[in-house]
């Protein structure tokens, strides 16, 4: 398995065909949209992002070169960057002018270090010297300042995502104080230190820019810190420092990734897993900071799965000169001119391609070989469901059998997961069905992740197919079936019957008829109507099938129908005229169908005794023992007086 790849570059969604006549390539990780400027955008400007409704090409003046360029949220208007001192603006919208407007910084001899658009007409200038945000207006070519903040600034990264912005200050750019961003506002967070490798004196180490970044990991922002230790350090080996940036409170040193090894290093986010590219081996590690529950203290992480490579993957060849019997050529992986942004984008500016970084998950079953982790991990990744069914259906047969405690401890596992979307569920309805709350709380259906695999699921996917194979050992079959119900049962999910009847078809083809008694005697099977009408249909198989089925419609209490379907079937219509007498049912129930019934045996004295029943009946609630016309019984009243005369029923209008 040591050539498996788990991960891969997919959906090239960027590619010049004249990569080299790019003057500059920029990303805008806000729009997910890539910059390629020709000649200062004399000659055109390219955009290309995740769909055809985020691409453009265009032109603009040449006045010098472009330091940063980026669109305002839905492309409304180009912000672009030529000198230390100032942004040019372009209007977007239809039926606006596309004419240039400039604003400069306001703090004086301040060094313009880039800018970010944080609302479709709302952007922060970062500088030297602290940050400036604004509010644009294409439409009077005007901005307008909003809030101003002064400090020192070394350097600067954006979160979009969050809308969070990070400043790095003091002379050893550690000390990193965070701002929030909201339509038209922006506070001031909890500024945090970030602790520097030791080194000898008097040597002194700063915090690069290239070794911070910012990302969101199950919910919660994170600051990753590439950590670099010295050679004379106890542990040289690199490691991944997470800092939790909550937007409340104090930012905390959370996790920590050990590399076990040295070098150039790049991090992308892919699924909520922290993906960490070394270059020099070609490798790439996984690291899942939730397969550790963090204690309070600062968790410590080795890798999901041994390092492997980004799969291969070639290059299609574009342009006149290509011949159609050409072949791609292979993709650099790991290549130095290779760019990585948050949160999964990789993107190689001389080739002129953007990938997206995907995780495989069919792989990594056979690369962990712990199925409890197996399980944890492949539970909160987005297209889980189908390999987790696969794992399920090794797990209870073939070569990768677990044993029963493996089993059932992967039942567990897939039933917490689904007794909390149930448990959401209910919670949705019933405050929909409690109307709206004073406070116009809307409230949001819970959404169905593919981490939710339910009894349908299992049935179709594993049980079903896992009882149907030849050669299997019943125990084993009936010890698996029972081991999901069980835990079914522990997380008080209400068992579906088809899972009952598939335990019933299996005991009943391996003869084990004393452990279907034993069952359904200590209720390990729950009471169902459709699971009653599966034991009368074993009658002929198990003729105590019949009684057993009587038993249970009678626990249910809401079967009386049913039971007297089942007793006239069998023609035991005396058995079901004492069963309606004994649940008070009597009054309401058919004449005629018993009466029907009664005929069917050919016993004349059973029929006569039927239809007196009846009568006395009738006496008792009309006063007459008449049938009403209504319940259609004349052909039973003819009857009744062709075989006993009408003697006999004039005797039961007197008795």
């Amino acid at each position: 398995m040591s050539d498996e790849h788990y991960l891969e570059l997919c959906d090239n969604l960027v590619h010049f065909e004249n990569a080299s006549s790019v003057n500059n390539v920029f990303f805008d990780e806000a729009n997910k949209q890539v910059f390629a400027v020709r000649s200062g955008g004399a000659t055109g400007v390219v955009v290309k992002g995740p769909d055809d409704k985020s691409s453009v090409a265009f032109r603009m003046e040449d006045k010098g070169e472009v330091k940063c360029i980026k669109f305002s949220i839905g492309n409304k208007i180009l912000a672009v960057q030529r000198t230390s001192k100032s942004v040019d603006f372009i209007n977007f919208i239809p039926d606006y002018p596309h004419t240039e407007f400039t604003h400069e910084c306001k703090m004086k001899n301040a060094n313009l270090l880039g800018f970010c658009w944080t609302n479709w007409n709302e952007i922060v200038f970062v500088s030297d010297q602290g940050i400036e945000f604004y509010q644009v207006f294409p439409d009077k070519r005007t901005v307008k300042l909003l809030k101003s903040h002064s400090l020192n600034v070394n350097w600067y990264q954006y979160c979009p995502d969050t809308a969070v912005m990070l400043l790095s200050t003091t002379v050893q750019a550690n000390v990193l104080q965070p701002f929030a961003f909201r339509s038209g506002s922006v506070s001031k967070m909890s500024k945090f230190e970030i602790e520097l490798p030791v080194v000898p004196k008097p040597a002194k180490l700063s915090l690069s820019e290239r070794d911070v970044s910012m990302a969101t990991i199950y919910g919660q922002l994170y600051v990753m810190y590439l950590k670099h230790h010295s050679r004379s350090a106890n542990s040289p080996s690199a490691e991944v420092v997470l800092y939790h940036l909550p937007r409340e409170g104090v930012c905390k040193k959370t996790h920590v990734l050990k590399l076990n090894t040295t070098g150039k290093f790049a991090l992308n986010i892919v699924d909520n897993l922290v993906v960490v590219h070394h270059q020099s081996t070609q490798t790439s590690l996984m690291f899942d900071i939730k397969l550790k529950e963090s204690d309070g203290a600062v968790s410590a992480h080795h890798p999901v799965l041994p390092a492997r490579s980004i799969q291969p993957c070639c290059i299609p060849l574009t342009g006149p000169a290509v011949v159609p019997s050409q072949l791609p050529v292979p993709c650099q992986l790991y290549s130095s001119s290779w760019s990585v942004f948050q949160p999964d984008i990789i993107i190689s500016a001389s080739e002129g391609y953007l990938w997206y970084l995907r995780v495989k998950l069919s792989p990594t079953v056979h690369m962990l070989q712990d199925k409890s982790k197996l399980m944890d991990f492949l539970l909160r990744r987005n297209d889980c469901k189908m390999v987790i069914l696969s794992v399920c259906s090794q797990l209870v047969e073939g070569e990768q059998r677990g044993s029963l405690p493996v089993v059932a401890n992967v039942f567990d596992k897939l039933n917490q997961v689904y007794k909390d979307f149930l448990e959401a569920e209910q919670s949705y309805s019933a405050a929909v069905e409690a109307g709206p709350t004073r406070g116009g709380v809307v409230h949001k259906r819970p959404i169905r992740s593919q981490a939710v695999i339910d009894q349908s699921d299992m049935y179709t996917h594993v049980l079903s197919a896992f009882t149907e194979r030849k050669g299997a050992s019943h125990k084993l079959t009936i010890a698996v079936l029972m081991e999901y119900i069980r835990s079914l049962n522990h997380f008080q999910i209400g068992v579906q019957h088809y899972l009952y009847e598939l335990v019933i078809k299996t005991l009943v083809q391996h003869n084990l008829f004393y452990m279907l008694h034993q069952f359904l005697q200590y209720h390990v099977l729950t009471d169902s109507k459709p699971l009653a009408c599966l034991l009368l249909s074993l009658e002929s198989t198990y003729p105590p099938a019949h009684q057993l089925s009587l038993d249970m419609l009678k626990r249910l209490s809401t079967a009386n129908d049913e039971i007297v379907e089942v007793l006239l079937s069998k023609q035991q219509v005396l058995g079901a005229l004492r069963f309606i007498r004994s649940v008070g049912a009597h009054d309401n129930m058919s004449a005629r169908k018993f009466l029907d019934a009664a005929r069917q045996t050919g016993d004349d004295m059973l029929f006569f005794t039927v239809f007196r029943s009846f009568q006395q009946r009738n006496q008792r609630l009309r006063g007459n023992p008449a049938y009403n016309p209504g319940e259609h019984c004349e052909e039973h009243v003819l009857h009744f007086t062709r075989v006993f005369g009408e003697q006999a029923l004039m005797k039961a209008a007197t008795a």
